[in-house]
């Protein structure tokens, strides 16, 4: 489904060029269940944004669905973004003045393309898998971190992408709500086929996935 080949991110810094990424060669599969792992600084990120058509790299080749996007143009991959990905973030970057179900439906004010079902029976529905629907009409503020990162989930979901990208999902919740929330993924992952790739720090959590890339100063490792 997504590919990196060879690929380097290169930055301009005063003393010369930092690599972020050096050289890597990476691919995640359709409906895996799979985790990136490193500690902070070491690229797991920046591979993150990359994969997920967020960044360009410096160098090598990113393939989607075995398609080279390198001359796609931001606008073919902000499409593709919409179509395909989903992310989910360590912050739940929820918008404070939309209630649950505006929060979950903005992608698709966005989107590019017409709709094939109707949104706001989707997002209830997810809302409803997520057991938070009688929280549709509440405002980000006066839910709870586990509640405020299921809506952050369902929101991920709404345009049913093929992949979503979790970014240090449990990173802001206490142990029994990250319990949770990596349960909700695994389930989404097994009944509704969605590959799922969590970024993350927390060996715990990196093992819970079926497969680990270990990324060390900016270079995939055997072992981390």
């Amino acid at each position: 489904m997504i590919e990196a080949k060879n690929v380097s991110k290169v930055y301009s810094v005063a003393d010369g060029d930092f690599y972020a990424l050096k050289d890597v060669s990476v691919s995640i599969k359709d409906k895996e269940y799979v985790s990136i792992l490193g500690t902070s600084g070491s690229g797991k990120s920046t591979l993150m944004h990359i994969i997920g058509l967020l960044d360009r790299p410096t160098s090598g080749e990113i393939l989607i669905d075995g398609k080279k996007i390198e001359t796609f143009s931001d606008n073919q991959l902000s499409t593709i973004r919409g179509q395909k990905i989903g992310f989910v973030f360590q912050q739940f970057n929820l918008i404070q003045k939309l209630t649950v179900l505006e929060n979950i439906l903005l992608p698709t004010v966005y989107a590019k393309h017409k709709m094939q079902f109707n949104a706001k029976e989707y997002a209830m529905e997810l809302l409803k898998r997520f057991g938070i629907e009688h929280r549709a009409d509440f405002y980000p503020n006066k839910l709870s971190g586990g509640q405020q990162q299921r809506v952050a989930i369902a929101r991920a979901l709404i345009m049913k992408p093929t992949i979503v990208l979790a970014d240090e999902p449990t990173g802001n919740l206490d142990s029994k709500t990250g319990e949770e929330i990596l349960q909700l993924l695994e389930t989404l992952n097994k009944e509704l086929g969605v590959t799922i790739c969590i970024v993350t720090h927390d060996k715990t959590v990196a093992h819970r996935t079926k497969r680990q890339i270990f990324v060390k100063d900016g270079e995939i490792v055997k072992k981390y």
